[in-house]
């Protein structure tokens, strides 16, 4: 008699845990699809049928007509925003309410998720603050040869792959290129995944973001039951490789700055200015100034640096490059007009790239930027709210720790904002005709003081990669080029291809 009693209050205490804020959205007129227990409205994600960026996106023109709409990942509350207006308040104007992003638990933040991108609160403000100084125009420009030097190399491996008119898949090769580039301009490390095919480094950059089953398993744990599965680690499989090669970075260098200038040696010399000091984001005196924040740079957190710069720069870059490369390959005529720019721009520098021929080639960038819009790496960005906050457009109040979501990929490839989103037009990143209102929903980078802090270096990076290719190739659809490319559904914050990017190279005469 016990037993089945015990399982039916087994069974309404589930039932009521999973369905206990169902009505969040309800009460306050919101409009949202009804839940699920246990999944919410994320059912198709936790099948693994769409990406998160897709689930994101389907919610955001399910309403077209509301500025926000509800959402429930699993059983909490998510808002997602429509609105520029409020997207700008949340990342920018009210910028103390949403500075987290909510991804790790309050209590539990396990090693490599203790950096600049997944870190909140005064950490991360205090990392924000001692990493700036890495990407100031002079050390950009100082990096500048190691990229002259990884564009040379993907170069002469596009010029090998593409002997007999060979189909190369420009995802890997523009990633191989990335590699390289991490390797050098942040670690002082020849990666030479470019040369090599077994590279440990590009063997990195995949595992990074090819989830594992458990991985997914954990991933959904976390999200169903928080306070229970905190302990579970999402990059367990990661943490003891990249604290192994920190550690014999840092002892080759012996713990001293190499004056590379490089990531690594950033690192060093935050670590040999001691204790990182400064005003805290999280805690206020009694008279409401805030409070002293320090943090400790130790191996561990210097680590999970490494990580997020090798992880960010990785997978963003090579995927709007190499998705770039795809719209050109199926559009010539644009292709031959940044061909034409780009072959100009080098007959002015001695026909070798260099940080200022770079610096002028910019319908090139225009493309580039076309390319993020269509197929934005981070398809969506994140906040929490960390406090009770009232939309003043709204009249509607939210809790704190309420999960706010904004539909990157949605927003750029609305009509509303960007007439026929699906022509691919580089046009429309020219200064002089871009509106303020398509300043403020492309975002790629984000805005606000948690926006990318390696955007110029991104982009300097990226430009460089796409010149090299396009000085000396010409892009064409291979014969098992897929028009529309496919995100893989085990995409989480990076969104990636399905398959690749399958391109023929022709060199140029």
């Amino acid at each position: 008699m016990f037993l089945p009693i015990a399982i039916l209050a087994v069974t309404i205490l589930l039932y009521y845990y999973g369905t206990r804020k169902s009505k969040y959205w309800e009460k306050r007129g919101v409009k949202y699809d009804k839940p699920l227990p246990f999944v919410g409205n994320n059912l198709k994600g936790y099948l693994i049928q769409k990406s998160v960026t897709e689930v994101v996106v389907d919610t955001y023109w399910k309403y077209p007509h509301e500025k926000v709409v509800g959402f429930f990942r699993a059983v909490e509350p998510e808002l997602v925003i429509r609105d520029p207006e409020i997207i700008k308040r949340i990342l920018v104007t009210d910028f103390e309410h949403f500075y987290p992003r909510g991804i790790n638990h309050k209590e539990v933040v396990e090693p490599l998720m203790r950096n600049l991108f997944f870190a909140d609160g005064d950490l991360w403000r205090l990392l924000r603050q001692r990493m700036t100084p890495a990407f100031t125009s002079g050390k950009l420009k100082a990096m500048f040869p190691l990229i002259v030097d990884c564009a040379d190399r993907l170069q002469k491996r596009a010029l090998s792959e593409s002997i007999n008119a060979k189909t190369i898949d420009a995802r890997d090769m523009m990633a191989r290129y990335t590699t390289d580039f991490i390797g050098a301009c942040g670690f002082g490390v020849n990666a030479d995944s470019l040369s090599d095919e077994d590279s440990a480094f590009r063997k990195l950059g995949k595992d990074i973001f090819t989830p594992r089953v458990q991985d997914i398993i954990v991933a959904v744990l976390k999200e169903m039951f928080p306070d229970t599965f905190k302990h579970l680690k999402y990059l367990s499989r990661l943490e003891d490789e990249f604290k192994r090669f920190v550690t014999e970075v840092l002892r080759l260098r012996n713990y001293k700055p190499s004056g590379r200038n490089d990531f690594i040696d950033l690192m060093l010399e935050c670590k040999a200015k001691g204790t990182i000091v400064g005003e805290s984001i999280e805690r206020r005196k009694k008279d409401g100034s805030p409070e002293i924040a320090t943090v400790e740079l130790d191996d561990t957190l210097i680590a999970a640096q490494v990580f997020v710069f090798f992880a960010a720069g990785f997978e963003t870059s090579s995927s709007a490059t190499s998705y770039t490369l795809h719209e050109l390959a199926f559009h010539p005529e644009i292709q031959e007009k940044v061909q034409k720019e780009i072959d100009t721009v080098l007959a002015k520098h001695d026909n070798k790239l260099s940080y200022d021929a770079v610096k002028e080639m910019t319908y090139l960038e225009w493309t580039l930027k076309e390319g993020m819009r269509m197929l934005p790496s981070l398809g969506f960005l994140i906040r929490k709210s960390v406090r009770p906050y009232t939309f003043p457009e709204l009249g509607m109040t939210i809790d704190a720790d309420v999960q706010i979501t904004i539909p990157v990929q949605a927003l750029h490839n609305d009509p509303k904002y960007f007439d026929n989103p699906k022509e691919f037009r580089p046009e429309r990143f020219n200064p002089e005709i871009l509106t303020r209102e398509q300043k403020d929903v492309y975002l790629p980078f984000g805005i606000g003081p948690r926006a990318c802090i390696g955007e110029r270096l991104g982009l300097m990076q990226s430009v460089a990669g796409l010149a090299a290719v396009l000085s000396k190739f010409t892009v064409s659809p291979a014969p098992n080029t897929i028009r529309s490319p496919k995100i893989d559904p085990t995409s989480d914050i990076v969104q990636t291809i399905k398959g690749g990017l399958p391109l023929q190279f022709r060199v140029r005469k």
